[in-house]
């Protein structure tokens, strides 16, 4: 070891620094011979392969372009070997957690290292012993059928952002997990299933069929929970809940029963949207309807008593449902047809059937032929008709979509084919007019994809209008807030023109209806509602006699039922005495995205209200789709889904998830590639900034050096104002970030949040005071040292404290790598507010970085070497001098200035005409010898040369705007694009003159001087 640290110092530290691809070879090969150092292989690769990004972290020293030769003291030398070849101690030694001094890039396998290393070290519990208001969060229950798409990625990582930061507040936080039995979409999986296996549900019985899926349920049923969890989700799964876990059973069973109790459950045939193939109703939710290219069929209706010549013609798209019209309808202001009025028509082929010519301002006559035939059972807007005027309901149709007897000779034929075929009849007795093209709305189940058919059936309802007065009045008093406030119009306009709630469902999946039945007893006048069957029973007997036999509704409940109950029913009710429910509930917040807010949201916030008696949380927030780049509905149609788990392989959780996070509420947000990959740039600028932090801290064995860096007390406005110009501006900014991304977070302004953040730590920290520390750094002193070395770890740490809801793996893994963490990121304390600042500094800094960036701007005009340094002269007022002077070390680092020949005074230089004049801002400005910059000579040249080249280009524009044939034959869009090169062309060549003049004076100046 001694051996080669003798010839690393005679080699590449005597008087001068030349760390490049050589030495780390010289290195390798002499480490081989030595064999004694104690460095893994890996730590080599990482520094021989990341000379790109050293470059970049440090070009003082790694840069490959030729530099000047820079004296360094010893003392420099052994904070540089102690720096790079000693790891920092600190990082937690446990197989978990990797260090950014001994990886080049965060590894994204360790996520799941690192997520298992939280969930055993049980910091996804609530920890009730810190005391405080507990922050709790229910998770929307995915379907246990599911794969993770992108809008469960959308939730997770919002709902998670939400909980690591009360985490971090300290507040007892709780985000309760579970997954939804899906009746209809687990039914129809595992009837597939059978299928391909020969067998029908129907053949099996009730009892082995619901064996059979939850058989299913176990084996596949947690993929969706692992999917999750691979996100980040610091869910606390010992509470895990399943829609048909015994609890929350008990908890449906018994919001059914004290709902009927109180009269708000009623049995009744009601319009229903119907699926024939799951033979089962759907809610409006499961029902999707597409743009789809159909027919519109013109019928000719009799008016019975008239004339051959006295008829009405209908335009409808389902001519099937004709056998169930119960009327005809026109508008009573249509001219055309009043005479009508009254009269009845002859429905064709029914042998004759009469309805009722009505006239009612809801028809539209403006509308295919401005006469509508009402078929009450067959279409939710005829039956509401009907039921305003009274008029009778016909159904024409089985439950497996074929027709019934009430269609005469069509009877058992499916609904499609008997379109087919009474077309086709009609045609040939003379009643069909014309078939044409139609663009319609088709509904199709979202499950089966079949077309739905509006039916009356007899369901299970639930009273809604005075559970949806209560859930107005919440938004009013303002015990319920909506993120963002415009859906809470949305919310009010669908809770004050509610309809009854269907709640049956024809399935075997789910809660069975706690129904029974007499038998021998009609079932609309002989029903039991009781919480078992042991209750039922007991009930029977004593209203018809021990020998009473009794049999369940054979109904499910409606899967959204149980959903509405879940904030409540996960905590333990109706047992309002567990531990659970009086700790936790009523939850905090309820995040979802905004397409549920009636069938979910309002639905748990009228029963959360029902049954405790409080809202079930104070917050909604909602979130908006995730679209492709071109704002299109990711579809497999369109081949444009992005699959989470494949992005999480390519770009990490934490790209995803900060992507993600910097939409706007009730937004949809469009996710590209493109993004994506910004994102991961991101990921990997803050791993190379931890790396920087790390190899520039002393070594843990240093102990006068770490009391200096922790002496300093950044949380102390006099301290705060002891520090240098660069410090004291970063410190600055870095407490202004934590109060406006703090009150961000509280109001749920995420996308704000991330992009302060970002801003901050790659505008600010990384691109300048990185930068700029590396002055201090170094110098080889450690008095001066030690100031930056405390900054960065303050810093630094702040801002992993600030991203880690957004980006948990990355953040934590290189928290564990500082030094003294005495506790994991994901529980240690969020950043104070109200923390001093010195917003004078911010000014000052602000005034060093113009005056930079325009030396930068100045070099690059004038194509001067990146390596180059060059001379200086600032001039601006005493004030001004008195604080850029204190840190002309950095201005010299940060604009490749030389050093020795950097001035600064109140007034211009002596050779002021021989140098390129910046004005940084009001009142500071810099004069940059040309000669210092470029070999005028050769740049006259270049000059000369590209000034003829642009002279040539102009005249040729302005020869073809001189002629008057061009201007007056072309394409306006061909003749003002000419115009625009022209003027551009105009601009530089008139740039490149004026340079060119300055340099000839320059040049005349410089030969009379001499």
């Amino acid at each position: 070891m001694e051996l080669i640290t003798k010839w690393v110092h005679l080699r590449y530290f005597k008087g001068q620094v030349a760390y490049t691809r050589d030495f780390l070879q010289n290195l390798q090969a002499l480490i081989s011979v030595e064999g004694k150092l104690k460095m893994a292989a890996s730590n080599f690769s990482l520094l021989s392969s990341s000379c790109s990004m050293c470059n970049k972290l440090n070009p003082l020293l790694f840069s490959t372009q030729p530099r000047r030769r820079i004296s360094l003291s010893r003392s420099y030398y052994i904070r540089f070997r102690n720096t790079r070849f000693t790891t920092v101690a600190g990082i937690a030694d446990n197989g978990v957690f990797t260090s950014p001094e001994v990886a080049k890039a965060f590894d994204f396998t360790a996520e799941e290292r690192i997520y298992k290393w939280w969930e055993s070290q049980g910091y996804f519990k609530p920890n009730l012993e810190r005391g405080g208001d507990p922050f709790v969060v229910s998770m929307p229950p995915p379907n246990v059928t599911g794969s993770l798409h992108m809008g469960h990625a959308m939730f997770v990582t919002l709902e998670d952002i939400m909980v690591r930061y009360n985490r971090m507040k300290g507040r007892p936080t709780l985000w309760l997990p579970g997954t939804d039995h899906a009746g209809i979409a687990t039914q129809l999986v595992v009837e597939r299933m059978l299928a391909e296996e020969g067998i029908k549900r129907a053949d099996m019985g009730r009892e082995e069929f619901t064996k059979r899926v939850w058989t299913w349920k176990e084996k596949y049923g947690g993929t969706i929970t692992n999917q999750i969890k691979r996100l980040g989700a610091s869910c606390d799964w010992t509470r895990e809940c399943f829609t048909l876990d015994a609890q929350l059973s008990r908890a449906v069973v018994e919001a059914f029963v004290r709902l009927h109790e109180k009269g708000l459950i009623y049995q009744g045939s009601y319009m229903v949207n119907w699926s024939p193939k799951l033979q089962t109703a759907v809610s409006d939710l499961e029902v999707e309807y597409s743009e789809e290219t159909g027919a519109l069929y013109h019928i000719k209706y009799r008016v019975a008593g008239g004339t051959r010549d006295d008829f009405l013609t209908i335009a409808t798209t389902r001519p099937e449902t004709l056998f169930g019209d119960t009327a005809i309808a026109v508008n009573p202001e249509d001219e055309r047809y009043s005479k009508y009025i009254g009269k009845m028509a002859i429905v064709p082929m029914t042998y004759g059937r009469h309805v009722p010519i009505i006239s009612d301002k809801y028809v539209d006559k403006d509308f295919g032929t401005g006469v509508l035939k009402i078929s009450p059972g067959h279409d939710h807007n005829d039956y509401l008709l009907a039921r305003k005027l009274g008029l009778p309901i016909l159904n024409v149709m089985n439950k497996d979509g074929t027709l019934n007897e009430v269609a005469g000779l069509y009877c058992g034929l499916d609904r499609f084919e008997a379109r087919k075929k009474l077309w086709s009849e009609l045609e040939e007795t003379g009643l069909a007019v014309k078939k044409e093209a139609y663009t319609m709305r088709v509904p199709r189940s979202q499950r089966g994809g079949e077309i739905i058919e509006p039916l009356v059936s007899k369901q299970w309802f639930v009273t809604m209008d005075s559970l949806a007065e209560k859930a107005l009045h919440a938004v009013e008093k303002g015990e319920l807030t909506i993120v963002p406030e415009r859906f809470e119009k949305i919310y009010n306009h669908w809770l004050s023109n509610i309809k009854d709630w269907c709640i049956s469902r024809q399935l075997w999946w789910g809660h069975r209806i706690p129904v029974w039945y007499i038998v021998g007893k009609k079932c609309e006048d002989e029903y039991i509602v009781a919480r078992n069957n042991e209750e039922a029973l007991e009930k029977a007997r004593e209203k018809y006699g021990k020998d009473v036999e009794i049999y369940q509704d054979p109904d499910v409940l409606d899967t959204w039922f149980s959903s509405a109950l879940w904030p409540f029913s996960t905590l333990g009710w109706p047992d309002v005495s567990a531990e659970d429910f009086k700790n936790f509930y009523p939850t905090s917040v309820l995040e979802t995205g905004h397409d549920i807010l009636f069938f979910w949201v309002a639905r748990m916030v009228m029963m959360g209200i029902e049954f405790t008696g409080t809202v079930p949380f104070s917050h909604v927030y909602l979130h908006g789709l995730i679209r492709d780049s071109q704002g299109r509905k990711m579809s497999k149609s369109l081949g444009n889904v992005i699959d989470p788990l494949d992005t999480i392989k390519d770009y990490g959780t934490d790209a995803l998830r900060f992507t993600l996070s910097l939409g706007t509420a009730g937004q949809d947000l469009n996710l590209s590639t493109e993004r994506l990959t910004s994102t991961k740039a991101f990921t990997n600028k803050l791993w190379n900034g931890g790396k920087f932090v790390l190899q520039n801290l002393p070594p843990q064995s240093d102990l006068s050096a770490w009391t200096a860096i922790q002496d300093y007390k950044f949380d102390e406005e006099e301290s705060l104002l002891k520090l240098p110009l660069p410090e004291c501006w970063v410190v600055t900014k870095l407490h202004m970030l934590i109060d406006a991304v703090t009150m961000s977070y509280d109001k749920f302004f995420f996308g704000d949040v991330a992009r302060e953040i970002y801003d901050f730590f790659w505008a600010d920290f990384a691109d300048w005071y990185i930068e700029a520390s590396k002055a201090r750094l170094y110098q080889g002193d450690d008095s001066v040292a030690s100031v930056a070395q405390a900054v960065l770890l303050y810093v630094f740490g702040s801002i992993l404290k600030l991203l880690h809801p957004f980006m948990p793996f990355v953040t934590e893994e290189l928290w564990q790598s500082l030094p003294n963490r005495k506790e994991a990121l994901i529980v240690s304390a969020w950043p104070s507010t109200s923390l001093p600042r010195q917003t004078e500094s911010v000014k000052k800094f602000e005034n060093l970085q113009a005056l930079t960036r325009a030396i930068r701007n100045a070099r690059a005009e004038y194509s001067v070497e990146p390596a180059k340094r060059i001379s200086a002269s600032i001039v601006a007022n005493a004030e001004v001098i008195q604080y850029i002077s204190k840190e002309k070390d950095v201005l010299a680092l940060l604009s490749r200035l030389d050093l020795e020949n950097v001035s600064f005074s109140q007034s211009p230089p002596g050779d002021a005409s021989q140098s390129v004049h910046l004005v940084a801002s009001e009142g500071l400005e810099a004069y940059l010898p040309l000669a210092d910059m470029v070999d005028i000579s050769a740049e006259m040249q270049r000059l000369s040369k590209r000034l003829a080249k642009m002279q040539t280009e102009y005249d040729g524009l302005m020869a073809r705007l001189s002629s008057p044939s061009f201007v007056e034959k072309a394409p306006e869009d061909i003749v003002r694009g000419v115009r625009e090169k022209a003027a551009e062309a105009e601009e530089k060549v008139t740039l490149t003159r004026n340079r060119l003049a300055f340099l000839q004076s320059t040049t005349l100046m410089s030969n009379q001087a001499q």
